[in-house]
């Protein structure tokens, strides 16, 4: 590996570092701010995808730390503890963020409409803009 290859891989480690703990401070700093409504990361969740007319996916607790995901596979939204249990801010964020990506990993059965990461083929526009959905 040359010298310069070397330089840059350092820089973009501690970049992902920083970020990193960047990341998990404020997860700590959110996660003391109560939700006005009181729901629980999990509930969110679930809320979410209800209003969204998602019945198919279920909502999981996981083992770790800000290890949440959504898993196509077995179409689950996998919630680390501290955020299916926590009725805070962070918990809420992170559980909207994670179903979020359901609406994109997810077919939705539209006509001329794709709601993957591509872009729309009916209307040209971002799958978050299309007026299609």
């Amino acid at each position: 590996m040359t010298p310069s290859i070397m330089i840059i891989s350092l820089i973009f480690v501690g970049i992902s570092a920083l970020v990193s703990m960047r990341l998990r401070s404020k997860f700590q700093k959110y996660s003391e701010v109560p939700t006005s409504s009181g729901l629980t990361g999990r509930e969110i969740a679930e809320k979410m995808l209800k209003d969204n007319g998602i019945y198919d996916v279920k909502v999981v607790s996981a083992q770790g730390f800000l290890s949440d995901h959504y898993n196509p596979a077995n179409k689950t939204v996998n919630l680390s503890p501290d955020v299916y249990n926590n009725a805070s801010v962070a918990a809420a964020a992170v559980a909207a963020h994670e179903c979020a990506g359901t609406r994109f990993s997810m077919p939705r059965g539209i006509p001329g409409c794709s709601s993957g990461p591509k872009w729309c083929r009916r209307c040209r526009s971002a799958p978050i803009s299309c007026r299609s959905y």
